[in-house]
């Protein structure tokens, strides 16, 4: 692939999954303007997590039956016209059932991976990936304060219509750099969902690489969700713009997603893995000692030091996460290419599973033990992904015959599969 048509790549990604995240810093005043209640006013920024997941399910394997750009920009296409429908929603019923279709067509960004990977060559597929993942990255890094910086000068509603336009401009890009290859399948929509279940049957290389990030997801998770309650407590006491500012840490997944795939494209993607669960435990163990008074450093006398120690903690367990993810991705695309849809389908819907699983094993970590217990299970997750991946990573797991690499039938190969 070409330099430039990588970076337009890197960019659309970016765009596509700005919406994904913006009702979660837009909750307060959208809930304000359709008066919701507080319980009710969660099921904005929920919805749009209900449509990506769907959408992962439900459109993203549609790419292979049907012709990319064209999923592609109908994909597209309904999310600018969901995102302006969110708008100028009279009722929040509307808008809930247009954020959730925002989400549904979100889903596009697992579109785009596919997308890169087929036109790649296999020697700079990872490479391609990672840099890719990098345009995935910051875009999820913008969506929130992109998000709040829109709704500041132009209101909640001004916020959607500037994604709306965005999201325009990058469908009348897709509709040039995207090629209109022709698919072979046969397979119905009915039989193309229910043959994901024999594809995650018949991919050992999808089920290994799902595990291990799914558990670094856990970790993940935990860390995100329980860290904010860290911050705005005592000795750190940080308002809403402190913890926006530290969430900024997230800037290391859009730097080591390229060095992953890098190190995918020289085949040290084992050493790489170990690597990236290794990060994954060790930053779970520094959040602990400069966020919870162990090892004699106490934060309430460190203010200043503990919260760029917690900075430098955020960052490690981010590359190890954003790292086993992107080699996992370059692994799944490495696979069979006429099901690169529901393998890129499968591959985040699973592993999203962990994040939700780490989120929810958070807040019971944090009211039955504090920080020490949310950290406690970041490192239990991470020590579980580096046994997982060592196991699974011997020559027998990896070299079986049925291992589904690129060239050869998966083991439960179904018609049109």
């Amino acid at each position: 692939m070409q330099s430039a048509l990588t970076a337009a790549l890197s960019a659309a990604i970016a765009v596509i999954v700005l919406p994904l995240f913006a009702a979660q810093s837009l909750s307060a005043p959208i809930a304000a303007s359709f008066g919701l209640t507080e319980s009710a006013a969660g099921l904005i920024a929920m919805m749009p997590m209900l449509g990506y997941t769907a959408g992962l399910v439900l459109l993203v394997p549609l790419i292979d039956i049907f012709r990319m750009r064209s999923v592609m920009l109908t994909t597209l296409v309904t999310g600018t016209i969901a995102l302006s429908a969110a708008a100028w929603s009279p009722s929040a019923s509307a808008f809930l059932l247009s954020v959730f279709v925002v989400g549904l067509t979100t889903s596009a960004t697992q579109m785009v991976v596919p997308l890169a990977a087929g036109l790649a060559e296999p020697s700079a597929r990872g490479r391609v990936i990672g840099k890719v993942m990098s345009g995935l990255m910051v875009g999820v890094l913008l969506s929130r304060p992109s998000a709040s910086l829109s709704a500041s000068l132009l209101g909640w509603r001004g916020a959607y219509l500037v994604d709306a336009a965005a999201l325009a401009v990058v469908s009348l890009a897709c509709a040039v750099i995207v090629p209109a290859r022709a698919q072979s399948s046969r397979l119905g929509f009915l039989e193309l969902v229910s043959s994901l279940w024999i594809v995650l049957r018949g991919e050992p290389v999808l089920q290994r690489r799902v595990a291990c990030q799914a558990l670094c997801m856990g970790s993940f998770g935990a860390f995100w969700t329980a860290v904010p309650l860290l911050l705005a407590a005592p000795p750190f006491g940080l308002g809403q713009i402190g913890i926006g500012a530290f969430a900024l840490a997230g800037i290391g997944g859009a730097i080591v997603a390229p060095v992953a795939g890098w190190a995918a494209d020289r085949h040290l993607d084992e050493a790489a893995t170990r690597l990236a669960h290794a990060c994954v435990i060790a930053g779970s163990g520094l959040a602990v000692i400069f966020g919870a008074d162990r090892l004699g450093f106490d934060p309430a006398t460190h203010r200043g030091a503990a919260l760029l120690l917690l900075v430098l903690a955020a960052v490690i367990i981010d590359l190890g996460v954003i790292g086993d993810q992107t080699l996992g991705r370059h692994a799944v695309n490495s696979l069979r290419p006429e099901i690169r849809g529901r393998l890129n389908g499968l591959y985040t819907g699973l592993f999203f599973i962990g994040g939700a699983a780490g989120s929810a094993l958070a807040g019971i970590a944090w009211v039955h033990g504090g920080w020490t217990s949310v950290c406690a299970l970041c490192v239990g997750f991470g020590l579980a992904a580096l046994v997982v991946g060592w196991i699974t990573s011997r020559p027998r797991a990896r070299n079986r015959p049925d291992a589904g690499v690129e060239g050869t039938p998966g083991r439960a190969e179904a018609p049109g599969l």
